[in-house]
């Protein structure tokens, strides 16, 4: 019993994380990369954004999907494309909450390796700017 339960469970994981995505490596990597500046909780600090509950609202928009690799703590993050992709799924899982309005569809590690090709120079002007924008078009 014990052993179809497990199995069940490792076969239904690639499903409810949206790919071959490792929570623990995710999380390692978020806790190495992210969570000096946006708490380990994704609850931001100072100046830094909060992530929790609110992160999934630039899913919402193409540019807003696009924000959350070409900020500079993703886009010149030490991260493979591959480690970036998986951490900033892991993130939306984690973090984002009833902020997700729309299917998520998983970042992959070519889509990632594109955008962060372009980061971002003014973040805080941007970010404000896109909110407002998701804003206006619900």
């Amino acid at each position: 019993m014990r052993l179809v339960l497990a199995l069940g469970l490792a076969l239904l994981g690639p499903l409810v994380w949206g790919g071959d995505i490792n929570p623990q490596r995710a999380q390692f990597n978020y806790q190495m990369s992210c969570q000096g500046c946006h708490a380990p909780d994704g609850s931001g600090a100072n100046a830094v954004p909060r992530m929790r509950d609110q992160v999934g609202i630039f899913l919402a928009s193409g540019a807003g999907r696009e924000y959350l690799v070409r900020v500079p703590g993703s886009a010149v993050s030490a991260l493979s494309d591959a480690d970036l992709a998986e951490v900033l799924n892991w993130i939306v899982q984690e973090f984002a909450g009833a902020s997700v309005t729309v299917p998520f569809e998983p970042y992959t590690p070519q889509e990632v390796g594109a955008l962060r090709q372009h980061p971002l120079n003014e973040v805080m002007a941007y970010r404000a700017q896109l909110l407002a924008d998701i804003a206006s078009a619900k």
